[in-house]
């Protein structure tokens, strides 16, 4: 499938792959020149006083490990031996201290920087160009490289609390990051499943707070948990020395420990760090927000900054993360401690509060000669001096504070988070949601709304990758490529340089690297993308696309028949079942994966419906129409476009059934996932009308309940032709829960009239 893939774009493009390596982020300038360098194991590398020592050794180590051999050092060569050279550019210039130049000639192969670390990019650009197969010599195309980076932050986020990753996978990960031309890893170590870096100072952290006694199994909301106790740690050696292998590669490490919330760990092993320390704890065993937080105690502010100490002195970064978000405040509130606080310190309330706890952090961490950076969440109740924010909720929090002159890493979670779905078609467990391949590379860091001035402040983007339901490196690799490849792009090229037509040309050759690295990738961006879309007729079709060239769509009509049609329009479905579809090539050789999808119909599918509030943009599907659409979500995929939200409104949905019939039952299909402020209806009711005017209410019970799918139904065995569904929201979280205080969210899917 793969050659098929690379053999297609060449034709389609014209393009010979051998020709025109798939260097990716794609060059500031490449000229090609006619002739090729001819590469061998007898090929030199000319090196001066050991100038490029690192460089070369990853050079080398790349050789050995990807083809048998390294080549020879040497301080000097004869005239007709080819070889590998370094130059220097004036440091006096202003080329960036990043760029670098390559030049591939006929005799030589020459790389010329400022710094090391220009060079060491040039190395990565040098790799790109090797073909990828053991065929010696290596013949490679002359040409002509400029190049320098678009942002100075680069940046791949890994959690490791929630799932721990050995350090031969956190060395690879890095070797990731440096051959994507990346510089900044942000290494999420402590969380409310983990604490994951040894303290000396406190060795609970990582005894008791390492471990958790069992781990959800499913998805988030499923309740149902793996009986198996997890741990897992980095001693303080480990870390050390991926810090080490990080510096080689020109990697910044970004350590986060979280702070005030997301703290259940540490809380566990020191109870004295809760409000409520008498209480019970353990280390959380699910997902999402817990209110036992942090207090702000003596005894808190110290144990933070002696953790803080250890960890400065183990990371040479100059940003230390402390998290800040996602804090619930009704620990505080109810804390009479908190409160004295609050008092004391003359705040207004409890952000102000986390203002202060954030502020006093900073002070400490300045005091030791670092800066903090945190979540967008540390802007409520006003921004600690010197910190830089990390911008995850959307790009608003990363314009306010690069308007108060902070310095900002984008990192929105629409499309950077590359723990949500390649495709909508989930194929594995996934947090949900959809980002896709073609969105990571039209993102922008730098937003319209900031003006030019303001725009300095933006040093760059990172993507997350948050672990919950991958548990080995071979999922997060899936995950992050292709998505890693373009998001590399949009911070290193320039934007006026990116082309979507180049990248998608050269994904073919990036899907044969990650073979050649032994990794694996999702290949969904040529899965057949299906859709159900409403007709010109209000009739529920089932569009289809691929982008796989000149090949051809198939569908299997329905389960009851087993014939096959071309596909040339958007088939209506009629009738229920299960639809099939895959892709061919011109031979009919069947080269994608087959998708299925389940319609329910029954008498409101595809007919007309109005709803009196619209959904929230977030969760908005397609309208009403999602509610009449036959498809029904069996999985309770809270991130599912199934469903549509509303936050603080109702859901009131008019539906014409065409003509006065027999309504035997009515039915809704809602949700409730309490941990996600998904609440179920505070109540539901049904009218009939045979007039559009006149509605009368018919009784309504809850019929089924499990697995946070709850339905709603009535049976009032009557004629009509309108239908009224009216879902109240829930309202305010209560106390106790996770968002308590929030306004509760509604989800709904699927509207039944039988």
């Amino acid at each position: 499938m793969k050659f098929i893939l690379s053999l297609a774009l060449a034709v389609i493009f014209n393009v010979s792959l051998a020709q025109m390596p798939a260097i990716t982020p794609m060059p500031v300038k490449v000229n090609y020149k006619p002739g090729f360098f001819l590469l061998s194991s007898s090929t030199k590398i000319l090196s001066y006083d050991n100038h490029h020592k690192i460089e070369i050794k990853f050079l080398n180590d790349y050789l050995q490990s990807h083809y048998g051999f390294r080549l020879p050092v040497n301080a000097k060569v004869n005239k007709n031996e080819n070889y590998i050279s370094f130059s220097s550019i004036k440091s006096e210039s202003n080329y960036p201290d990043e760029g670098y130049g390559l030049n591939i000639n006929k005799n030589n192969i020459d790389i010329s920087s400022k710094t090391n670390m220009g060079a060491f990019y040039g190395i990565q650009s040098l790799i790109q160009v090797l073909p990828m197969e053991k065929k010696f010599p290596f013949k490679l195309p002359l040409l002509a490289i400029k190049d320098y980076p678009a942002f100075s932050y680069r940046g791949m986020h890994l959690d490791v609390s929630r799932h721990f990753f050995p350090v031969s996978y956190i060395k690879k990960y890095i070797d990731y990051l440096a051959m994507h031309k990346m510089n900044n890893f942000h290494w999420h170590l402590t969380d409310d499943q983990g604490w994951r870096i040894e303290i000396k100072k406190y060795p609970l952290l990582t005894q008791v707070g390492g471990c958790r006694n069992q781990t959800l199994a499913g998805r988030y909301g499923s309740d149902k948990y793996d009986s198996t106790k997890y741990c897992g740690y980095y001693t303080q050696d480990q870390i050390k020395e991926v810090v080490k292998y990080a510096a080689e590669r020109y990697i910044n490490i970004i350590p986060e420990i979280e702070m005030p919330g997301h703290a259940l760990a540490a809380i566990t092993a020191y109870p004295q760090l809760s409000c409520y320390p008498d209480s019970a704890k353990k280390v959380a065993e699910t997902w999402g927000v817990f209110e036992d937080i942090m207090c702000p105690t003596d005894f808190t502010f110290n144990f933070l900054e002696n953790v803080l100490s250890e960890v400065i002195e183990l990371f040479p970064s100059t940003y230390i993360h402390i998290g800040g978000d996602e804090a619930p405040k009704e620990a505080w509130k109810n804390s009479d401690f908190a409160q004295s606080v609050i008092k004391e310190k003359k705040l207004k309330d409890e952000h102000e509060l986390q203002s202060y706890f954030i502020q006093r952090i900073e002070k400490f961490v300045n005091s030791k000669g670092r800066k903090i950076i945190g979540w967008d969440e540390i802007l409520e109740g006003g921004l600690a001096p010197n910190a830089a924010v990390m911008s995850w909720r959307g790009e608003k929090g990363g314009i306010e504070a690069a308007k108060q002159k902070h310095y900002v890493v984008m990192s929105p979670e629409k499309p950077l988070y590359f723990d949500h779905s390649q495709t909508r078609n989930e194929d594995s467990l996934t947090r949900g949601n959809y980002n896709s391949l073609e969105d990571v590379y039209a993102y922008n860091p730098l937003p319209a709304a900031l003006s030019a001035n303001d725009r300095k402040y933006v040093m760059g983007a990172q993507a997350n990758v948050w672990a919950e339901y991958f548990d080995n490196g071979y999922k997060i690799d899936y995950m992050i490529f292709p998505r890693m490849s373009a998001l590399s792009e949009v911070l290193w090229s320039p934007s006026s340089q990116k082309n979507w037509a180049s990248f998608e040309q050269r994904l073919p050759g990036l899907m044969k690297r990650y073979e050649w690295w032994n990794s694996s990738y999702s290949t969904a961006f040529y899965d057949l993308q299906p859709a159900v879309v409403q007709g010109p007729n209000n009739e529920i079709t089932w569009k289809l696309q691929t982008r796989f060239p000149g090949a051809k769509i198939i569908y299997v009509k329905d389960s009851t028949t087993n014939s096959s049609y071309p596909y040339k329009n958007p088939v209506v479905i009629d009738r229920p079942g299960y639809y099939g579809a895959t892709v061919t090539d011109n031979n009919h050789k069947i080269i994608g994966k087959w998708t299925n999808q389940l319609f329910e119909l029954n008498k409101a599918s595809g007919k007309k419906i109005t709803l009196t509030t619209a959904p929230n943009a977030s969760y908005a599907g397609q309208g009403g129409f999602s509610l009449i659409d036959g498809v029904q979500n069996k999985l309770g995929m809270v991130k599912s476009t199934q469903f549509i939200g509303f936050v603080a409104k109702d859901l009131e949905a008019f539906i014409d059934l065409e003509k006065v019939q027999q309504v035997d039952e009515i039915i809704l299909h809602a949700f409730e996932q309490q941990g996600s402020w998904i609440y179920r209806p505070s109540s539901v009711s049904f009218f009939t009308s045979n007039d559009g005017i006149n509605y009368t209410e018919v009784k309504t019970g809850i019929s089924k309940t499990g697995d946070k799918n709850i339905i709603y139904a009535c049976k009032p065995a009557i004629t009509a032709r309108f239908i009224k569904v009216l879902a109240k929201n829930y309202g305010k979280i209560p106390s106790g829960m996770p968002g308590a205080g929030a306004n509760s969210w509604l989800f709904a899917d699927e509207i039944e009239v039988k």
